[in-house]
C-alpha cells in the first residue's frame, strides 16, 4: 500500500468519523448513510418473473407501479448504491416499510439478522471480498426485503455475486421459476453461503502456505503473516457466525411469508452454515496452534545456537588457561628448557579438545 492509499484510507476513516458524530443524538429512523463504500448513483433493477415469463428492466423514476405485480408472478427490487436517501426514502413509503428498517440498511455495520414484521421479513447479511493486493477480507453488507410476492435486495455496490441466481431465472434453470418469493430469497442467500465457501478455501490455502515457510524457515515476516491472518480469520467469524441465528430463525418462524415446502431447503441451507462454522473454528485453532510452533520453533532456534556457543566457549577454557599460564613469560620455568616443549603444548591442546568432543558426544550434547 502506497502513499496515496494510505491517505486515501484516512480520509475515508475521517469521513466515515465525521457521519457517525452526526448519526449519534439523533432520533431513532434518521436515514443517515454511514457506510465506508465510495458513493456511487443508486440503480434500481426490477426482475419479474413466473413459470412462463421473464423480464428485466432498470427505471429511473419511483412511482406506484413498482407495487403492481402480476397475478402469480414474483417481483425482485435490485437496489445499488445507498447514497442517495432520497430514493431509499421513496422505496420505505411505497412497501410501507419501518424507519428502523431503513435507517438499519443505510448502515452497512450491522450484525447479520432476522427480524419479522409480520407483513415482511427483513434480513440482514454480509458478503466478504478477498482483497488480493492487501491480503484482507472486505466487507459488504446485503440487506433483504421478503414480502409476500416480491424480495427487494439492498447492496452497498455492485456485484457480480447474484449473477448465478439472474441466469438461473432467465433460462429457467432448475425449480426457480415455478416457486414463490420465499423460495427466491432462499436462492440468494444460499448463494452468499457458497461464496463463503470460497472464503474459507482462501484461508486454507494461505494457511498450507504459511505452515511450509514456518517449517522451513520461520522468519520474523512468518509471524506477521500469521497475525494478518489471524485477523483475517476474526473478520470472517464475525460475518459468519451470526448467520447460523438467522438461518435458524428462519427454518422456525411461523410466517404466512414462508411456505412449509422452503423447510426441506432451509434445513439444507443451515447445515451448510453449520459446516461453514466448524470450519472456520477448526481454521482459528490450526492459526493460534501456528503461533505456538513459531515461538516453539524460535525458542529452539536459540537452544541451538547457544549449545553451540556454550560448546564452543567450554572447549576453549582449558586451551585459554594454558595459553595464559604459559604466557606469564616466567624466566626459570622448567618447561621452557625443553626444545620440544612448544610442539608438546600444542599436542596437549589438540587431546584436550578431543576428549572433550568425545565426553560431548557421549553425554549427547552434540
Amino acid at each position: 500500500m502506497d502513499y496515496g492509499d494510505i491517505l486515501i484510507t484516512s480520509i475515508s476513516r475521517r469521513i466515515l468519523k465525521i457521519k457517525k458524530k452526526k448519526k449519534v443524538g439523533s432520533p431513532p429512523g434518521t436515514l443517515v448513510y454511514t457506510g465506508e463504500k465510495p458513493k456511487i448513483k443508486t440503480k434500481i433493477k426490477i426482475i419479474d418473473y413466473d413459470s412462463e415469463n421473464f423480464s428485466i428492466e432498470e427505471i429511473k423514476d419511483l412511482n406506484n407501479n413498482l407495487l403492481k405485480i402480476g397475478k402469480n408472478k414474483v417481483r425482485w427490487i435490485n437496489i445499488t448504491g445507498l447514497s442517495e436517501i432520497n430514493i431509499i426514502e421513496k422505496i420505505g413509503e411505497l412497501f410501507n416499510l419501518h424507519p428502523l428498517v431503513l435507517e438499519d440498511i443505510l448502515n452497512p455495520n450491522q450484525r447479520p439478522k432476522f427480524e419479522d414484521y409480520e407483513d415482511y421479513i427483513f434480513i440482514v447479511l454480509k458478503i466478504l471480498i478477498w482483497n488480493q493486493e492487501d491480503e484482507i477480507f472486505e466487507t459488504e453488507q446485503i440487506s433483504f426485503i421478503l414480502g409476500i410476492n416480491f424480495v427487494i435486495s439492498f447492496l452497498e455496490q455492485e456485484s457480480n455475486i447474484f449473477n448465478p441466481i439472474i441466469e438461473r431465472i432467465q433460462f429457467k434453470k432448475g425449480r426457480i421459476r415455478g416457486m414463490n418469493a420465499d423460495y427466491l430469497i432462499y436462492a440468494l442467500i444460499d448463494v452468499i453461503v457458497d461464496d463463503y465457501f470460497i472464503i474459507l478455501e482462501i484461508i486454507g490455502e494461505n494457511i498450507e502456505e504459511i505452515e511450509d515457510k514456518l517449517i522451513k524457515n520461520p522468519e520474523p515476516e512468518v509471524l506477521q503473516s500469521i497475525y494478518q491472518l489471524k485477523r483475517n480469520s476474526i473478520d470472517v467469524r464475525k460475518s459468519i457466525w451470526p448467520l447460523r441465528e438467522v438461518i435458524n430463525k428462519l427454518l422456525r418462524v411461523q410466517s404466512n411469508l414462508i411456505s412449509d415446502e422452503l423447510q426441506i431447503y432451509t434445513r439444507d441451507l443451515y447445515d451448510h452454515v453449520f459446516r461453514i462454522s466448524d470450519l472456520l473454528e477448526n481454521y482459528r485453532d490450526i492459526i493460534f496452534g501456528m503461533l505456538d510452533m513459531y515461538l516453539s520453533s524460535v525458542s529452539n532456534r536459540m537452544n541451538e545456537i547457544m549449545k553451540v556457543l556454550t560448546i564452543i566457549s567450554t572447549i576453549f577454557i582449558p586451551l585459554s588457561f594454558l595459553a595464559g599460564f604459559y604466557g606469564m613469560n616466567f624466566l626459570y620455568m622448567p618447561e621452557f628448557k625443553s626444545p620440544i616443549s612448544y610442539p608438546l603444548l600444542i599436542v596437549v591442546m589438540i587431546l584436550i579438545i578431543m576428549i572433550m568432543i568425545m565426553f560431548f558426544r557421549r553425554r549427547k550434547w552434540i
